[in-house]
């Protein structure tokens, strides 16, 4: 396993990190298959466990908690909020309120009192960068958390935060969790050269895409993936999207041959040969679907083989950019790129020369 250093922080983390996303409901993972992942993981070198508030309602932070009891001190634990937690409407999002209480809840359900990275799942744009700087500014004062972090972030938006950050003497974000893999490649154009300007560290989910990218969906056996009824759109072989995922995968595969790797290998060495990545996160549903991603632990690409990646998916290409849950909100909300002539009066002169929120 190798180690790398997690951003500025001094803290070395294993090339591999283990997600919990699965563990729970959303996997069909029992608390004896968790523990049995994070004990594998562990005892293979993995030093980083990431789950989140929302992963099967709670229940992943529960489940990772009773695997680490005593071993809480091996590993650096990192877990998110933002996203909705039922129906009530203040349960969400990037406010002091919530985050501060939120917290507490999954400090309690990891049964822990400090969790080592405390990240924002998700942009909240109805909250100032104050807001939700100085509230994790006093958790991390408070000792419930070590370091802060974002998570699938528009560039501008870790911009405008380490800008934020710096302007009213609050602490930052040291680290950004974006979806990056070969077949979405579009944090390359924007956001990893943002990410090694400010020093972030980064944790890549989806190396794998969705499984994409570990032989389980192939040309004409698509259908039969057990994903189908998960988003099954992202795995409708008629979407043009998929269609070119597929194409890529069969070439992929044809060059992990060659090349004398799995595809899992050639998909996970392939982030973790960007020098602005710091992590993988893997995300097993089993002890199998673990053992054949800890095989890409010390995987090296040479350069012919990340040449030849380029050639099938080129730098900076996302091959389904709608699924990446970074787009900004414009492009999203119609009314947003639409100018309401209500105001054209009262803008004159340039005073409000973008949008007022």
């Amino acid at each position: 396993m190798q180690y790398r250093v997690l951003g500025q922080t001094g803290v070395r983390v294993s090339s591999l990190a283990l997600g919990a996303m699965n563990f729970g409901s959303m996997g069909r993972t029992t608390q004896d298959d968790a523990t049995g992942i994070v004990h594998a993981a562990l005892d293979a070198g993995v030093n980083l466990i990431d789950t989140a508030d929302i992963y099967s309602n709670g229940e992943s932070e529960e489940m990772v908690g009773k695997a680490i009891a005593g071993r809480r001190d091996d590993l650096v634990l990192a877990t998110k909020a933002a996203l909705p937690m039922g129906d009530e409407r203040n349960h969400l999002g990037g406010s002091r309120r919530w985050l501060v209480r939120e917290l507490d809840s999954s400090l309690r359900r990891l049964d822990v009192d400090h969790v080592d990275l405390y990240q924002i799942h998700r942009w909240d744009p109805s909250v100032s960068d104050e807001e939700t700087l100085s509230a994790l500014t006093d958790l991390q004062r408070a000792g419930k958390i070590r370091y802060f972090g974002s998570s699938t972030f528009p560039a501008y938006r870790l911009v405008q935060a380490q800008w934020a950050s710096r302007e009213l003497h609050l602490g930052r974000y040291v680290t950004e969790q974006p979806n990056y893999s070969i077949l979405q490649r579009g944090v390359e154009t924007h956001v990893l050269p943002v990410t090694e300007e400010y020093g972030m560290g980064v944790l890549v989910w989806g190396p794998l895409a969705s499984g994409w990218l570990s032989g389980a969906i192939r040309a004409g056996q698509e259908t039969r993936t057990n994903r189908a009824g998960l988003m099954a759109q992202r795995f409708d072989a008629s979407h043009p999207a998929n269609r070119a995922k597929l194409d890529a995968v069969e070439s992929l595969v044809k060059l992990a041959d060659e090349a004398g790797l799995t595809l899992i290998q050639l998909g996970l060495g392939f982030v973790t040969a960007h020098p602005g990545v710091t992590s993988a996160l893997i995300g097993p549903r089993t002890l199998d679907h673990l053992h054949s991603q800890l095989a890409a632990a010390d995987t090296e690409l040479s350069d012919d083989v990340l040449d030849a990646i380029d050639d099938i998916v080129a730098p900076g290409t996302d091959l389904a950019a709608h699924e990446k849950n970074d787009a900004p909100p414009a492009l999203l909300d119609p009314s947003l790129r639409r100018r309401d002539h209500r105001f054209d009066g009262r803008r004159s002169g340039g005073l409000f020369s973008g949008n007022v929120a």
